[in-house]
């Protein structure tokens, strides 16, 4: 099975948005933990140390934002899947401080590249 040139790109557009945010958040003083670690077919893109705080951090990166700015993507679905990930990262290597969920949402097309860091863009919390 073949992919379309539309996925291919779309692929190709989100691995660049990761690296782009990665070199972002190296420069604020970020470490990186891990790269697109994955769990059960979930995966979590970045996985930041910010001081004593583990950044897990969700990229979104869109060509436009006609049709939204790309953290909306960031649903409630999708934060559950990154508590869960996150859940077992941190008790796979016995993380004793806090967790933040931040969103690095990006437009990049040939007229520019904007960039925007959401910091503790959600948290868990019991689902009812």
């Amino acid at each position: 099975m073949t992919q379309r040139n539309s996925d291919m790109k779309h692929d190709v557009l989100g691995k660049w948005g990761e690296a782009y945010a990665l070199q972002h958040l190296l420069g604020l003083g970020y470490a990186l933990s891990a790269r697109n670690y994955k769990f059960n077919r979930m995966e979590i893109d970045l996985i930041m140390a910010d001081g004593q705080m583990l950044v897990v951090v969700e990229v979104k990166t869109r060509h436009s934002a006609e049709l939204g700015e790309p953290w909306r993507a960031v649903n409630l679905a999708k934060q559950k899947q990154l508590i869960r990930v996150a859940n077992y990262f941190t008790k796979s290597i016995e993380w004793p401080h806090e967790v933040r969920f931040d969103v690095v949402s990006i437009v990049h097309n040939s007229n520019h590249t904007d960039l925007e860091h959401i910091k503790d863009a959600f948290s868990p919390r019991p689902w009812y």
